[in-house]
C-alpha cells in the first residue's frame, strides 16, 4: 500500500475545495438565471400604435408589461390571453404574462377597429 504524504493530502484537499466552489458557482448561476428570466417591458399606446421598450426576450420566462395610454382615447393592451383593463388617457396598468415556450406572440388593442388601424404587433420569445 502506498503511503500518503502531507503534500498528496494537500493536493486532494485543494481539488475538493475547488470542486465545492464550482458546485456553489453553478448553483448561484442557476438562481441568477431564474431572476433574469423575469423581465419588465414598458409599453406606450396611442392612436394607433404601440411602442415597446423591447420586442423580444432571450428565453421563455415571466414578463411584466407596464402599459401607459399616451393617447387621447381609451386603449388596452392584450397579449397571450392576458390583457389590461380599458385605460383612460394618461393612465397606466400592469399585466404579468408567463411565456412557457419559444415563439411569436401577437399583442393588440381590443377596442374595435384599433388593431386594424395599427395597434398590434408581434412579441418574440427566443
Amino acid at each position: 500500500m502506498r503511503k500518503l504524504t502531507v503534500q498528496s493530502l494537500s493536493a486532494v484537499a485543494v481539488v475538493a475545495i475547488a470542486a465545492l466552489g464550482l458546485v456553489q458557482f453553478a448553483s448561484a448561476r442557476t438562481e441568477s438565471q431564474a431572476v433574469a428570466s423575469a423581465t419588465t417591458i414598458q409599453v406606450s399606446g396611442k392612436e394607433y400604435s404601440f411602442k415597446l421598450s423591447a420586442k423580444s426576450i432571450a428565453r421563455p420566462g415571466t414578463v411584466t408589461f407596464n402599459f401607459k395610454n399616451a393617447g387621447h382615447l381609451r386603449h388596452d393592451f392584450s397579449i397571450n390571453g392576458k390583457g389590461t383593463p380599458m385605460i383612460k388617457p394618461g393612465k397606466t396598468a400592469r399585466i404579468t404574462v408567463s411565456f412557457k415556450k419559444k415563439g411569436n406572440y401577437r399583442y393588440l388593442c381590443t377596442v374595435p377597429g384599433h388593431a386594424a388601424l395599427g395597434m398590434k404587433g408581434v412579441f418574440t420569445v427566443r
